[in-house]
């Protein structure tokens, strides 16, 4: 299945040429194969170059904190890409969910922090927004740390039409952080939430405790996360 190249003078950089677009596979991800040229730094167009892409939607994950109990909500679940770890295909991670069409990544963060977890986010507070792996998907991935009551968080979650198991950790924020330094939680994206949340803490947790928390954070306005 080929596709034409994009018909608009807007559809790429101008710095950027697609040449053709190929779909080679598309399933719960989309492959596709592009035939392109890019501006050089030296000067110029480079010749023709192909590269594969792995396309699906942007992520939104969040950290969730309790600053009251001063400890973090994470979640346990399968991760196929681990399946040949000798320490387990179970990955201990942050909630996280694919945002999509209409959705903002700030109500995608609430949504899954339920779905998975079980807890209510009552305010959210952006880290960061960056692409996971730029050298072979367009993916991005926009980060939360969220303000729970982690008080009755635990057990097991995730909806079953989608083949989700997740089961809740409850873990004091300093020994998050520790696992973190000490190599015990592997997956990029709680390695960057928990170095950030690492230095961003104490500053984040005597705002939070100086103000009392109303209800679920409300969603941001479409665009606000880029």
């Amino acid at each position: 299945m080929s596709e034409p190249p994009p018909a608009r003078a807007d559809a790429a950089p101008a710095d950027l040429e697609i040449l053709a677009r190929e779909v080679c596979y598309q399933g719960f991800y989309r492959l596709a194969r592009l035939r392109l040229r890019h501006r050089l730094f030296a000067g110029g167009m480079s010749p023709p170059i192909v590269r594969e892409l792995i396309e699906k939607g942007d992520v939104a994950a969040v950290l969730l904190y309790d600053p009251q109990r001063d400890e973090v909500v994470m979640i346990e679940q399968f991760r196929v890409g681990a399946w040949a770890d000798a320490r387990g295909a179970c990955l201990l991670e942050i909630v996280a969910g694919l945002i999509e069409a209409g959705e903002t990544a700030a109500a995608v963060a609430c949504r899954e922090a339920r779905e998975e977890a079980g807890c209510t986010v009552l305010e959210l507070l952006p880290i960061s927004s960056f692409y996971v792996s730029p050298a072979k998907s367009s993916q991005r991935m926009h980060l939360f740390l969220g303000r729970i009551d982690s008080t009755h968080a635990g057990g097991i979650h995730g909806l079953a039409e989608e083949g989700e198991e997740t089961r809740v950790v409850r873990l004091a924020a300093s020994a998050a952080i520790e696992l973190a330094e000490q190599g015990g939680t592997d997956s990029a994206w709680p390695l960057i939430a928990l170095f950030w949340f690492a230095r961003q803490r104490p500053a984040v947790r005597a705002e939070w405790l100086a103000r009392p928390a109303a209800g679920e954070a409300p969603p941001t306005p479409p665009g606000a996360q880029g």
